[in-house]
């Protein structure tokens, strides 16, 4: 059959309903903010419409792990046959377009599929190079997709974006720790708990003892230095996507300063971004030379 007559949806609705389901979920940041070109933020919708659907496959609702594992197989074929112009709905046709139309690199889409069901089937990491070993999947794929969406292939841009999107990765480890152990989920490394002798007792009591406050403070002193390694990445950005880029790094610290400023209780109260955090972000970003 030839690809025109498979096509059975209209690109214009396929990519509004992208940006309407962007608009539709709370992040910590915006996802289509105004600082993204116009031309691109159909795209940028729609690779956050793969990201978050799949998330939600390994995380929400009460599906036991085995059927989350079947969803997450099944959206993968399809994810393989829009790539070979075989369309399971709409989204996936704006999505196979966008692919094409950029030439964004397919791999970076079943990375992210891949840290998915990890979270189905992986609960404690041993240590902190199995986090990072997460968070290159998790996280690094969204920046080097936006990345190449700008027309930017420079290998050792991919290395400064890879170190803001593990810290931002990181941080809402950190920022979820209460929300992510429900879910029987602990992405604080487990040799590093030891070290700091805390055991699940601080989830299971919400207790921020002293050793799990040093144990966070550790762990978000980390993070900030791969916020400030992250930063030579401004110097490959131009317009709004530097502004855009800044923005969200500076988003992220001031997460990391709240959990600073709570005494690391992030089990109490989860630390979040507010209206006013978000004119002040960007009033930092417009002042401040990086």
């Amino acid at each position: 059959m030839a690809l025109d007559e498979k096509i059975k949806y209209n690109i214009n609705d396929a990519y509004e309903a992208a940006v309407e389901f962007a608009g539709a979920h709370y992040e910590n940041f915006p996802v289509i903010s105004f600082l993204i070109p116009k031309r691109l933020r159909k795209h940028v919708a729609i690779i956050y419409w793969f990201a978050r659907t799949a998330d939600d496959f390994a995380d929400e609702g009460r599906i036991i792990e085995n059927e989350r594992k079947l969803s997450l197989d099944g959206f993968e074929n399809f994810l393989k046959s829009a790539l070979d112009g075989d369309y399971e709905n709409m989204y996936f046709f704006a999505l196979s377009n966008t692919i094409r139309q950029f030439k964004l690199t397919p791999v970076h889409f079943f990375d992210l599929l891949k840290a998915f069901k990890q979270d189905v089937r992986k609960r404690r990491y041993r240590d902190f190079n199995e986090v990072l070993d997460y968070c290159r999947c998790s996280a690094n794929p969204v920046g080097r997709l936006i990345l190449e969406l700008f027309g930017i292939r420079n290998d050792e841009a991919f290395l400064y974006s890879d170190k803001i999107c593990t810290a931002l990765q990181l941080t809402n480890f950190y920022q979820d720790a209460a929300i992510d152990y429900k879910k029987d989920r602990i992405y604080l490394a487990q040799d590093e708990m030891e070290k700091f002798k805390v055991d699940n007792n601080v989830f299971e009591l919400n207790e921020n003892n002293l050793n799990f406050k040093e144990l966070l403070k550790y762990n978000v002193d980390r993070a900030q230095q791969l916020f400030d390694d992250g930063k030579k990445l401004f110097g490959f950005l131009h317009g709004k996507l530097k502004f855009e880029i800044k923005w969200t790094v500076y988003g992220g610290e001031e997460i990391l300063s709240k959990i600073r400023n709570s005494g690391y209780c992030v089990l109490q109260n989860r630390p979040e971004l507010s209206k006013s955090d978000f004119v002040k972000l960007f009033v930092k970003v417009l002042l401040t030379n990086e």
